[in-house]
């Protein structure tokens, strides 16, 4: 049975994304080949006792296009994503069409923050008003464990039904604990993400004080800089990604289009700091290999990664540490890039969202820019693909999460071949 197990091969049959660059996937991909950035000044709330007034806010979002008003009052802004984003995915993936059976189907979601957003304005509630004014939604808003059941619920999704918090590692941990239920037989299909939304003052004030997060307030389209000499920490942004991971024979018996195979995962932790990552990017080493292992390929078989790639000043030399004793010498060979220098960092939904940009970087065999690169630094000495758009026949590539508490996930992705 085990060896069977091995065999059982996973694919993404379907990709749904909601962030600053857009509100579909096909905006996201085409204004991040583009070279835009989706970082702007906070236009959410008043931002004047703050030191750092940038995000990457989602923009002319209106959650009636997607949601009835009465189901939108229930839940908090963080879901309303995963709901949009999932329901992309399905669309795309054609499941509802001929129907699958529910209880082989599942959902694993990310998720950092929380029903933050809610949270917060009904804190501001109960002290104003007294706790008879409270929402009777509130425990459910505010739960992290809600988005995966609001997705159970509306797609009759009846396998493994959870969440993870992992800090920015969370969606990239959904995507492989998917992946693995997917290969033991437990599930056909895993729909697997993340979400988050929290662009809240509560939140600027919390990484600010902290300096986890860019104070480029004179010029907010530039304040992500990941793996620039200039840069100064992340930009906070938000949104959700849902991927169709499905097993290879399951999709082919209903016809699907395939977009890539998942082939690998690995995961480590730093055991080192709360928020700061090992400075030697050891722990971000041994997911990596461990995801090669797992994948049964060698480091010179790798054509692209997509990097963690936050802007901290810690961050980005540790990551680029980490590649080197991965990759040694090819290292030097392997373009990188870096989403977050446009999208700025959507914390549980990170790993998601760069899982589903580097799944379309295999497709289209294009690797979008890493903008605001301009400044080289000399410890950050690899090919991070600064400002310019990259065509390369990309058959295997992986995308890297880590996060604050020491998490590390590394997946591969290859080319989709018979």
């Amino acid at each position: 049975m085990q060896q069977e197990n091995q065999r059982r091969r996973v694919v993404v049959t379907g990709l749904g994304a909601v962030c600053s660059l857009g509100l579909d996937v096909n905006e996201l991909w085409r204004r991040l080949l583009a070279g835009h950035s989706g970082t702007c000044l906070i236009s959410r709330f008043d931002t004047n006792d703050l030191p750092s007034k940038v995000a990457a806010e989602i923009k002319n979002f209106n959650a009636l296009d997607y949601l009835d008003r009465k189901e939108i009052r229930r839940i908090d802004l963080s879901h309303q994503y995963v709901l949009v984003a999932a329901s992309q995915a399905f669309a795309d993936s054609e499941l509802m069409k001929k129907g699958f059976t529910p209880e082989r189907a599942g959902a694993i979601i990310g998720h950092q923050s929380g029903g933050i957003t809610s949270m917060l304005g009904q804190y501001d509630t109960y002290l104003s008003q007294g706790y008879r004014r409270l929402s009777p939604f509130l425990v459910a808003m505010m739960f992290t464990d809600m988005a995966p059941g609001l997705l159970s619920i509306k797609f009759n999704l009846k396998a493994a039904n959870y969440a993870i918090s992992s800090a920015c590692a969370s969606s990239a941990n959904a995507l492989c604990d998917a992946f693995r239920i997917i290969k033991s037989d437990e599930a056909d299909i895993m729909v697997a993400g993340g979400t988050d939304a929290p662009i809240v003052p509560f939140a600027i004030a919390g990484f600010s004080a902290i300096r986890a997060i860019s104070a480029r307030n004179d010029q907010p389209e530039k304040a992500s800089k990941p793996f620039d000499k200039d840069r100064d920490g992340f930009v906070l942004g938000e949104g959700s990604a849902v991927l169709i991971l499905e097993e290879l024979g399951h999709a082919q018996r209903r016809g699907a289009r395939i977009y890539a195979e998942m082939i690998g995962y690995g995961m480590s932790a730093d055991a080192y700091h709360i928020s700061a990552p090992d400075p030697e990017g050891s722990g971000a080493a041994l997911a990596m290999k461990a995801a090669l292992q797992n994948a049964g390929i060698g480091p010179n078989e790798v054509d692209y990664i997509n990097s963690h790639g936050t802007a901290t000043l810690i961050g980005d030399p540790a990551e680029t540490k980490a590649i080197k004793k991965v990759f040694g010498d090819y290292a030097y060979r392997i373009p990188i890039n870096a989403s977050k220098s446009a999208l700025g960092h959507l914390l549980g939904a990170a790993g998601a969202i760069e899982a589903v940009i580097t799944v379309l970087s295999i497709i289209n065999n294009k690797i979008h820019p890493t903008i605001n690169l301009e400044t080289p630094d000399p410890e950050c000495d690899l090919d991070y693909c600064a400002n310019r758009l990259t065509e390369k026949e990309i058959n295997i590539a992986i995308s890297n999460s880590f996060g604050f508490g020491g998490h590390n996930a590394a997946i591969v992705f290859a080319k989709y071949q018979q």
